[in-house]
C-alpha cells in the first residue's frame, strides 16, 4: 500500500523573512553565527537576453551598416545648381474720382503669378517641355545599375519621371515676398546648370504666354465697355433731343428765367399804374373822367397779361398735352444727369481702352532673376551624415518600442 507524499508548503516572502530573522535572533542569543542561504541566485544570461541582443543586431546594427555601406560605396554624388528669382509686374493703373469715390480702372489681376509659376515648375507640362530640349531620363538613369535608390529606372514612364522630378528639383517659395529659390540636382555640374537655365527660360516663356492672354483679354474687355458706354451716351443724347423737340424748349431753365422776367416787369408796370391811378383819383373830383377810365383800362390790360403769363407756365406739347413746368424741369434735369453720367463713363472707358492698349504694347510681367544659376564645383548630395543620423535614430526608436511591446506582452502572461 503506497503512501501519498506530503505536499510541500510554499513559503511566502514575508514568512521566509520572518523565519530568517527568528533564526538570526536565536543564534545571537546562543552566541553562534547561523548562515542563511540567499533567496536569489546569481545573475546569468538567459534566452530572452540573447534574443534581445540578436534583435538589436538585426533591427538596428545591420540596417544601419547597410545604409552606411550604400551611402559611402554605392550612392552616386549629386551636384546642386541654385537660382533665385521672382515675378515682377509693371502694369500701369489709372486712379479716377467718380461720384466721390476713388476707383481703379484697368487694374491688373491678383498677384497669383508666383503661385502659377510654383505649380508649373513641379508639373508634367514643364517636364515635357524639357524633354523636348534634352534627354533627361538618360542622364538620371545612367547609374541605375549601381545606385537604384538615387537614380531613375531605365524603363520609367513619364509619370514615374514626374515623381522623380520632384525629388531632384527643390523649390522654396515665400508667398509674402514672392521670392523663389530653386535647386536642381544632377550627376554632373554642367547638367545641373543646364537644367536650371532651361527652367528659367521655360518659366519666362510661360509668363509671356500669360502676358499675351492678359493683354488680349484686357483690350477686348475695354473695347466691349467702350461700346456699352458709347451706346448709353448716344441714347442719352437722343432722349434729350426728343425732349426739346416735343416741348420746343432748348433749355427750360433759360426759358423759365425769361418768363419770370416778363412777369416781374408786368407786375412792376401794374404797381406803377395803380399808383398813378390812385393819385389821379385823389386829385380829380369827377369820377367819370376820361383819364381815369383810360387808367382803369390799362390796369385791366396789365392784369390780363399777367394772368396769361402765369398761364404760360403750363407748357403745351406737340401732341396738345398740357405739362406742368415743374414736371418739365424734373424731366429735363434727369435727362441732363443721364447725359453727364454717360459722358463721364464714356470718357473713362476711352481712357481705359488707351491704357489697355498701352499695357498690351509692352511687357507687363517678367521674371526677375536675383541669383544667377550657379555652376557647382563639388557634390552636395546625398548628405550621408544627416541620412545616417536620421536612420540611426529611427531604427533605435523603432527597436525600443518593439522591445517594450514584447516585454509588456510577456509580463501579462
Amino acid at each position: 500500500m503506497s503512501t501519498m507524499p506530503k505536499p510541500k508548503l510554499v513559503e511566502t516572502d514575508d514568512v521566509a523573512a520572518a523565519r530568517i530573522a527568528a533564526a538570526a535572533k536565536a543564534g545571537a542569543e546562543q552566541g553562534r553565527v547561523i548562515q542563511v542561504r540567499a533567496t536569489v541566485g546569481p545573475a546569468r544570461m538567459r534566452f530572452r537576453h540573447w534574443g534581445q541582443i540578436l534583435s538589436f543586431l538585426l533591427l538596428v546594427v545591420v540596417p544601419f551598416g547597410v545604409a552606411w555601406f550604400y551611402l559611402n560605396d554605392r550612392a552616386t554624388p549629386q551636384y546642386a545648381s541654385t537660382v533665385g528669382f521672382t515675378v515682377r509686374s509693371n502694369e500701369m493703373t489709372m486712379p479716377t474720382d467718380l461720384l466721390g469715390g476713388i476707383t481703379q480702372l484697368a487694374a491688373g489681376p491678383a498677384n497669383v503669378d508666383g503661385d502659377i509659376l510654383h505649380e508649373f515648375i513641379e508639373s508634367q507640362t514643364l517636364v515635357e517641355r524639357l524633354l523636348e530640349r534634352q534627354d533627361l531620363p538618360a542622364h538620371y538613369a545612367q547609374t541605375h545599375a549601381r545606385d537604384p535608390v538615387f537614380a531613375l529606372s531605365p524603363d520609367a514612364t513619364i509619370e514615374d519621371f514626374v515623381s522623380y522630378w520632384q525629388r531632384v528639383v527643390r523649390l522654396s517659395y515665400d508667398q509674402a515676398t514672392g521670392l523663389m529659390e530653386l535647386q536642381v540636382l544632377a550627376f554632373d555640374p554642367e547638367t545641373a546648370h543646364g537644367i536650371t537655365q532651361a527652367i528659367i527660360e521655360e518659366s519666362q516663356a510661360l509668363l509671356n504666354e500669360l502676358n499675351a492672354a492678359v493683354r488680349s483679354d484686357s483690350v477686348r474687355y475695354a473695347e466691349a465697355d467702350l461700346a456699352v458706354t458709347t451706346e448709353r451716351l448716344v441714347r442719352a443724347r437722343e432722349d434729350l433731343a426728343g425732349f426739346r423737340s416735343r416741348t420746343q424748349i432748348v433749355d427750360p431753365e433759360i426759358d423759365l428765367e425769361g418768363r419770370l422776367g416778363v412777369l416781374t416787369n408786368l407786375q412792376q408796370q401794374l404797381a406803377e399804374v395803380l399808383v398813378e391811378y390812385d393819385l389821379m383819383r385823389a386829385n380829380t373830383s369827377n369820377p367819370d373822367d376820361t383819364r381815369l377810365q383810360q387808367m382803369r383800362q390799362r390796369i385791366e390790360a396789365i392784369r390780363s397779361r399777367i394772368a396769361e403769363e402765369r398761364g404760360t407756365f403750363n407748357a403745351i406739347g406737340s401732341e396738345g398735352i398740357d405739362e406742368a413746368y415743374s414736371d418739365l424741369m424734373t424731366e429735363y434735369e434727369g435727362l441732363l444727369v443721364a447725359r453727364e453720367l454717360a459722358e463721364t463713363t464714356n470718357g473713362l472707358a476711352v481712357a481705359a481702352l488707351d491704357l489697355a492698349r498701352t499695357n498690351a504694347a509692352r511687357q507687363s510681367r517678367y521674371l526677375a532673376v536675383y541669383i544667377e544659376p550657379t555652376v557647382p564645383e563639388g557634390p552636395e548630395y546625398p548628405r550621408s551624415t544627416m541620412i545616417l543620423a536620421q536612420a540611426g535614430l529611427f531604427l533605435l526608436v523603432a527597436w525600443s518600442i518593439l522591445a517594450l511591446i514584447v516585454y509588456s506582452i510577456r509580463d501579462r502572461q
